[in-house]
């Protein structure tokens, strides 16, 4: 087994086909079969159905492996390279999609001015995507909120947000600025899917204060749950980095006390410890937050534990 091999095989599930899987490894068809020939008949399985051009279950499971292997490969390079200041190489970070629509922009601007020779690989996805990815290797760190509990992960938070009744203009509460949650007792609202973080949340506040959340649809994805509610299809509650600054139109945002502060936080893992890239991105990244985090309404920087509880 060589790292030809497991590069041809990560090239066909990323890509589809042989002839792809060639193309973008920069090499003739008749290579990557061949790496893939020898591969099978090394593991004395088959990998790719080549009927259906589709990986087997096996093909699958090895593809998960190879992946960490090239993954670790390229983070020892990235490593070696690095000398001081001088950093060089990728990182592969996912991003929550409130936040990564929020900082992503700032942080890709301040890391090529500081950083120039460091590439950073952005992938957005939910908390309970990114989470997993991060500890298989497949990512080197990742922004998500809390709470998580793995013990085989470093968590730093990064700020703490506000949560707010994002209304249309039109709905009985959009005149005021400040509601009690009684008032949203047994509203339709449009609510994260049960059992997701988010929902949690929401529910346990609403429990302490012996309030009902009815949903009127249940929503997997906080950008949409958000675009809907701009849109006027019924009032949600969202993270203030949902509402992004520059966007106007026939929405209201409604403070209620006593929803919690949501915590976002950076995550890694343990062992192996990540790149140098990761590190410089990360350090980055907490300087933007400071930086910039009091310009975008609800969200606060300080992530001491009083800081991240609303005062109401």
């Amino acid at each position: 087994m060589d790292v030809r091999q497991l590069a041809a095989i990560v090239a066909i599930a990323d890509h589809g086909t042989f002839s792809a899987a060639a193309r973008s490894l920069y090499t003739v068809q008749s290579n990557v079969s061949g790496h893939i020939s020898r591969l099978e008949k090394e593991l004395g399985v088959t990998l790719v159905d080549r009927s259906q051009s589709e990986l087997t279950e096996e093909g699958a499971r090895v593809v998960e492996r190879a992946r960490r292997v090239l993954n670790e490969m390229e983070d020892i390079t990235s490593d070696v390279s690095s000398r001081h200041d001088n950093v060089a190489g990728q990182t592969r970070i996912g991003v929550i999609g409130t936040t990564a629509r929020w900082l992503t922009p700032s942080l890709l601007r301040q890391l090529a001015a500081d950083h120039p020779n460091v590439r950073a690989v952005i992938r957005e996805g939910a908390s309970s995507s990114l989470v997993p990815n991060v500890m298989s290797g497949e990512l080197n760190a990742a922004i998500i909120h809390l709470p998580i509990d793995e013990p085989e992960l470093v968590v730093e938070p990064l700020f703490a947000e506000d949560l707010f009744l994002l209304v249309d203009q039109n709905h009985r509460l959009a005149g005021a600025d400040t509601v009690p949650i009684l008032e949203l007792d047994d509203e339709p609202l449009l609510l994260p899917p049960t059992g997701s973080a988010l929902r949690k949340l929401l529910e346990r506040a609403a429990a302490t204060n012996g309030v009902t959340l009815r949903p009127q649809a249940e929503i997997d994805g906080v950008r949409l749950l958000a675009s809907l509610a701009f849109d006027g299809f019924g009032p949600a509650i969202v993270p203030a980095t949902a509402i992004p600054t520059w966007l106007t139109g026939s929405f209201c945002r409604v403070t209620v006390p006593e929803l919690p502060r949501r915590v976002v936080a950076s995550i890694r893992r343990r062992r192996p410890s990540a790149n140098a890239p990761t590190h410089v991105t990360l350090t980055t990244l907490r300087t933007v937050i400071e930086e910039q985090g009091e310009q975008q309404p609800g969200v606060h920087p300080d992530t001491s534990p009083l800081a991240t509880q609303r005062p109401i």
